[in-house]
Order: structure tokens, then sequence, then C-alpha cells
């Protein structure tokens, strides 16, 4: 009965480590560490971004732009702030390198999801609608 037992458990256990290596399982059940398949670019390097002109955003990203040109004043205390980039989706640079932007969102009573993050003071300019998941390098000239 034990032996029967212990091989029900094995064969459990060989299957959550299965499904979990194809995506089928939480990984607060699989022990094994995420693996993250791309490497984060180094500073200044935007090779790899998508590259949007901002004219081809919502329009509520220009006038974004434009406050942060002129300085402000921003609608949300959290605007001008440092953008950590905590998800390391963003080459990687030095703490304070980064500073976030809220991008309007019509309708929405929240800040929302869009986003302008400035890099090495106004030089750079990236875009994000989705909450920091991914990022397009802005043209703000175009």
């Amino acid at each position: 009965m034990v032996s029967a037992m212990k091989q029900i458990a094995t064969r459990i256990v060989a299957s959550l480590v299965l499904f979990a290596g194809v995506g089928l399982v939480s990984p607060a059940i699989s022990s094994a560490a995420p693996v993250s398949t791309l490497a984060q670019p180094a500073c200044g390097d935007t090779s790899s971004y998508t590259k949007q002109n901002l004219s081809s955003l919502p329009s509520q990203a220009t006038d974004t732009v434009n406050l942060i040109k002129k300085g402000g004043p921003y609608p949300y205390k959290q605007d001008g702030t440092v953008f950590g980039n905590k998800e390391k989706v963003l080459p990687n640079c030095q703490s304070g390198y980064y500073h976030e932007y809220t991008v309007k969102t019509p309708g929405s009573s929240t800040r929302g999801a869009r986003r302008i993050v400035t890099g090495d003071g106004t030089r750079l300019y990236f875009y994000t609608d989705d909450h920091y998941e991914s990022f397009s390098l802005v043209n703000v000239n175009g």
C-alpha cells in the first residue's frame, strides 16, 4: 500500500514538473525559477525598441509631451517622479535616469495604464499603453 502511494505521489510530482515547464501550472506550484528570454539592454541601447512618431500615438500623449517640455504643471502628483524600471524592460541605467508621466485615458477615473517615460533628462521618450509591460521609443518631432 505504501509503495503504491509513493508511485502515485511520484507520478503527480512528475506531472506537475512537466506542466510547469510548459506553463500549465502556476509558478507558485513550480519550484523552477522563471527564465528571462531577453537580456535587458545596456544603458543607452535603444536598438531593440519599436520606434513610433508622436503623431501616431493617442492625442493625449502629445498633450503629455507638451507638458513635459514646458515643465508642467502636471495633472497627477506622480508625474515627473523617478521611474525605477523594476520591470527591467527599459535599458539598464542608474537610478534617477528615468522619469514617468501619465498619459490621460479618456473616461478613466484613474491614471490608467498609459505613460511616457523619459530618459537622460528629456533626450529619450518611451511610451507604454500596458502599464510598463512593453515600451516603444518615441520620436517627439514626428
